[in-house]
């Protein structure tokens, strides 16, 4: 069976907090929940781009519900300020999509590496925050975008930050690893609990999004953001395709905790199926370590409840 956007089940009365939805992945993600149906936040760091989205989004889908919030992944004061000011008691989904990718070396305002900071980092404390809110919605999912460039590297909890050697290809993979790890570990925590909160991961295999090009708009690699635009429009997928593992995860009834999903084409291209994971993204003994070093940087500790 191909899963299409048209098989997401009805979403009304239900709230999303999508990261990252300005563009790319995330903002079809965001239009097609609020095309079924649920009221949408798009969590974005511009607020420029994400009211901009906000206003798209509801030209596209009339009568959507959908609202901007200012969240700035890459800083933990925002991401406090935006899980103080979440305006509900419950919370049905959290999609935490936003990245970036292979930058140059830089930090977080925390003075976090920023893909390790932004992608991992920042979304631990942002979950951790909105917890109680998950925890208190029957049927609420964590859904977690990773990437099948995972494999390139395992996660060094004893070196998170890349202060012995940088790498940015490698820095990358380790942040996605870290996306697959925490949710493997989140899983095993909410299980532990007896919560019925779902968390689970995806990856859009090869997507046409501003991704790609990003770190050589910021270097000036005028040929290198041309080979990627080039590769975006012959090889990639849409992101409109590219969300769909996504939504996939977020929607669909019985997906499993700890799941992941992507295109089925050799993890490219496709119709969502379950996806090959490295067999270290399921090591309860790296889960446990990534866990408390992400607890002693962010600062954020989990309230879970006690089994039973």
């Amino acid at each position: 069976m191909v899963w299409t956007a048209k098989d997401i089940p009805d979403q009304s009365g239900r709230t999303a907090v999508v990261t990252g939805a300005n563009s790319g992945i995330g903002y079809c993600a965001a239009r097609e929940l609020a095309r079924r149906g649920a009221r949408v936040l798009l969590a974005c760091r511009s607020e420029t781009r994400g009211k901009e989205a906000v206003d798209r989004l509801k030209a596209e889908v009339r009568g959507a519900r959908a609202g901007y919030r200012h969240l700035d992944l890459g800083d933990l004061s925002s991401v406090r300020a935006f899980a103080a000011g979440y305006d509900g008691t419950t919370l049905d989904l959290l999609v935490n999509n936003a990245g970036v990718m292979a930058l140059p070396y830089g930090t977080t305002a925390d003075g976090f590496e920023t893909q390790m900071g932004v992608n991992h980092l920042g979304h631990f404390a942002l979950t951790g925050l909105l917890l109680p809110r998950l925890l208190a919605t029957p049927g609420a999912r964590i859904v977690s975008v990773s990437s099948g460039m995972h494999a390139v590297a395992n996660v060094d909890p004893g070196d998170l930050n890349s202060e012995r050697r940088y790498r940015r290809w490698i820095a990358y993979a380790r942040s996605k690893s870290a996306n697959l790890l925490f949710v493997h570990e989140l899983s095993r925590r909410l299980a532990t609990a007896g919560a019925g909160t779902v968390a689970a991961a995806a990856h859009p295999g090869y997507a046409s999004t501003a991704l790609q090009t990003r770190a050589a708009r910021m270097e000036k690699r005028r040929t290198v953001e041309r080979v990627v635009n080039l590769g975006n429009r012959v090889i990639a997928q849409s992101a409109d395709a590219g969300a769909l593992p996504l939504l996939y995860a977020a929607t669909a009834p019985g997906v499993l905790p700890d799941s992941f999903t992507g295109p089925r084409f050799q993890g490219w291209r496709g119709s969502p199926v379950p996806s090959w994971r490295a067999p270290w993204t399921r090591d309860d003994r790296s889960g446990e370590l990534l866990w408390a070093a992400s607890e002693q940087l962010t600062g954020v500790r989990y309230e879970l409840p006690a089994a039973g």
